[in-house]
């Protein structure tokens, strides 16, 4: 027979004042007592939360459960309460098979380990531009603007083959689109700026192939629309999650400053202390799936319809998994975190991801070494949401 669990509970999102960078406390208690766990949902829909490593592993790669939009209840608090709309063309992320399985079909060769490294080169021209501009206008810096929004912009257009002409447009549009200090009519109006423009790239691209992404998509059966769709996503994907891991990523450094000093003295330890940062960062901190039938689930029977959260952020915490979970350690052998998903729909450009941000954190470190918080830790303005972000991150540094 079945454990009762305790009665459903909204899904919480307020942070430690004094440890910004730890998820809610309630979800390592709901961990160790039910890792399985009754969640109300805004609209009052009454679903479940996992928060251990194992079962969001189990649930993310169990094709019972959907990533369909128009399936899912919204778990934030706050959110909106009605349902979403069936996922537009091209929007993979939140489709289910067959149709999930041919976009990422046509996508994954585009994504490989070889193909993102061979960006490396070009991602570290342009952070050197980025950090030069920095230096020339002198301490002190918002890192947010001038860094962490600027090198994935520029990532995307040379992934999108976005004109040279045009990338302070598309950057100025992208950052817009993601400001939370703006009102929502014009974060609205640089969304339906950025729509069209992606439109129109795919149309040009079409007419005049060059050599970049959407050009190479223009050789498949994939339509206009659908082309668009890829766009868009891979500039939300690509753009404000990046973003924010190199500002939040920043500022975990900041927080932590032996660990920030053995990177800023052995730059090989980049890669493991990206993972690592992912790991205990973890951003995007939260998944969702829609049950398509019936499913037994660490001894509770999870209904057709049921929707299920999974806490990203609480299964990279689990000590089950990784030893001291709640201690920053550039150190350890992070393999095996969530923050990317798993199963089929894994983020497509998570070595794009990881090669910026190994870029990113090495120049920036070996260009500034003592880089520091230009106000007190407190005052740096967080926000959690769909994404933990930074909306300003000012810092200072000693000029030669």
């Amino acid at each position: 027979m079945a454990e009762t669990l305790p009665e459903a509970t909204p899904l919480p999102m307020t942070r430690p004042a004094d440890r910004p960078f730890d998820p809610p406390p309630e979800l390592a208690k709901t961990r160790e007592g039910h890792p399985l766990s009754r969640l109300l949902y805004p609209d009052g829909h009454v679903g479940w939360l996992v928060t251990s490593h194992a079962l969001a592993r189990r649930v993310l790669a169990d094709p019972r459960f959907s990533s369909r939009s128009e399936l899912l209840h919204i778990p934030y608090p706050g959110g909106l309460g009605e349902k979403l709309p069936p996922a537009p063309p091209g929007h993979l992320h939140a489709m289910d098979p067959p149709e999930h399985t041919r976009y990422r079909q046509m996508l994954t060769g585009r994504f490989t380990v070889r193909r993102m490294g061979m960006l490396t080169a070009q991602i570290e021209r342009f952070t050197g531009e980025i950090l030069d501009a920095i230096a020339k206008q002198g301490p002190p810096a918002d890192l947010v603007q001038a860094f962490a929004y600027s090198i994935p912009a520029l990532t995307i257009c040379e992934l999108l083959g976005v004109p040279a002409e045009d990338h302070e447009k598309f950057q100025h549009e992208a950052r817009m689109m993601n400001a939370l200090d703006v009102a929502p009519e014009e974060v609205y109006a640089a969304y339906v700026a950025m729509d069209k423009y992606v439109r129109e790239l795919v149309v040009a691209k079409r007419a005049d192939p060059t050599d970049d992404l959407l050009s190479d998509l223009t050789k498949t059966d994939l339509s206009d629309e659908e082309l668009a769709g890829i766009g868009t996503v891979l500039l939300g994907a690509g753009l404000d999650t990046t973003a924010n891991m190199l500002a939040i990523g920043v500022f975990a450094l900041l927080r932590h400053p032996a660990q920030l000093a053995a990177l800023r003295d052995d730059p090989g330890l980049v890669d493991g202390a990206v993972e690592e940062l992912l790991r205990y960062l973890t951003v995007v901190h939260t998944n969702a799936k829609t049950a398509l039938e019936d499913v037994e689930l660490d001894g509770h029977l999870i209904e057709a319809g049921d929707t299920v959260t999974i806490s990203l952020h609480a299964a990279n915490r689990d000590p089950e998994r990784f030893p001291d979970p709640d201690t920053l350690d550039l150190g350890r052998r992070a393999v095996g975190h969530v923050t990317f998903g798993h199963g089929i729909h894994q983020c497509l450009g998570q070595q794009l991801a990881r090669v910026e941000m190994r870029v990113a954190f090495r120049e920036l470190l070996s260009r500034f070494p003592t880089l520091r918080l230009a106000v007190d830790p407190d005052e740096v303005p967080v926000h959690v949401s769909a994404v933990y972000s930074a909306q300003r991150l000012p810092v200072t540094w000693d000029e030669a």
